[in-house]
């Protein structure tokens, strides 16, 4: 099981609440902003178990969805995506170039 300090946790989900509808940000843009891992940003937001953060909107460097989204897999993080208006360059990789949000 993850192992991630309730500080650090709201830190992530503070930030990723941040990220408008139809933008996506990065696991990297989130752990550079708060000076940690991307891994511990992966973790952090795989054990959110509320849907008032919109972990859907991370992914990784590349655009690609999560493999093991935590609130119903990739196809339901793909959806919520989709529902927003992120169009997909491929499967399971995110268009970046018109959907990446710069975190403040």
């Amino acid at each position: 099981m993850y192992s991630v300090p309730e500080s650090i946790k709201q830190k992530v989900y503070d930030l990723v609440k941040k990220v408008p509808e139809g933008k996506v940000t990065t696991y990297g843009a989130i752990a550079i902003k708060l000076s940690i891992s991307p891994r511990v940003v992966g973790n952090a937001l795989h054990l959110n178990e509320s849907d008032t953060v919109p972990c859907h909107r991370v992914v990784n460097a590349v655009g690609r969805i999560a493999p093991t989204f935590g609130l119903g897999g990739p196809q339901e993080q793909k959806q919520r995506l989709e529902e927003e208006g992120v169009m997909f360059k491929n499967e399971n990789h995110v268009d970046l170039k018109s959907h990446l949000y710069t975190l403040q």
